[in-house]
């Protein structure tokens, strides 16, 4: 089966609406779908719910929903690099699940594993553990933690063949295959599409069974979040 659309516009359409969540690949700026995000912004879709590592910044990365407004509540585990998400969390425009990164990556496998939830001490007596279910394993406390199935899910990779198996580049396989693996529909954007059969099965991170639908972005930014110069 050919995955692949012409444009990240076509390949979101008939796909996001108002209110869903999605989920966002990504770690920091490294290994986010740059067009998908760019796509979902000019689809005007709105009162979103979005599942992501962190926020991105002013201008770049989920910062272009924020500016927007399209985005209503976050789940994130760092989202220190964006000031417009600090204006709107602290006046109360923009709602925010703050969940511990390891936590959050064992949600986002634990939908793509149809695990409904799991227990974790990440989070107890803190303010993580306020409204949730606490158990007691063998003297220990622990907090249990749902697991987050996305409506649609938005990722990156460095090369898919048509039927959307992919291979990951270095950093950039963070985040991005649980979140393939726990959305209802998942697109990727990829720097190279090749034909069935050119990929080594051993070499594939991610099966295409995970992949609905694919676009080439041959020319991404990929953005330095922090340059350091001597």
């Amino acid at each position: 089966m050919d995955k692949v659309y012409a444009s990240a516009t076509e390949a979101l359409e008939g796909l996001v609406a108002d209110g869903q969540t999605i989920g966002v690949g990504g770690f920091g700026l490294c290994g986010i779908p740059e067009a998908l995000i760019a796509a979902l912004r000019d689809s005007g879709v709105k009162d979103l719910t979005c599942v992501s590592n962190n926020a991105g910044v002013d201008g770049f990365g989920l910062g272009l929903l924020l500016e927007t407004r399209q985005i209503k509540k976050m789940i994130s585990s760092y989202v220190g690099e964006n000031k417009e998400f600090e204006r709107q969390y602290l006046s109360g425009e923009l709602e925010l699940e703050f969940t511990p990164q390891g936590t959050l990556a064992e949600r986002l496998r634990a939908g793509g594993a149809g695990i409904p939830a799991f227990f974790t001490a990440t989070g107890v007596g803190t303010i993580v553990a306020e409204g949730k279910e606490v158990r007691e394993f063998d003297g220990k406390q622990y907090i249990m933690e749902k697991a987050i199935t996305p409506d649609v899910s938005i990722i990156k990779a460095h090369i898919a063949d048509r039927s959307g198996n992919l291979i990951f580049r270095k950093t950039a396989r963070n985040f991005n295959p649980n979140v393939a693996q726990a959305g209802k529909v998942t697109v990727v954007e990829v720097e190279k599409i090749v034909e069935i059969g050119e990929l080594d099965p051993d070499q594939v991170h991610l099966p295409g069974i995970y992949v609905q639908r694919i676009v080439l972005n041959e020319n991404p930014e990929k953005r330095i979040e922090q340059r350091t110069t001597r």
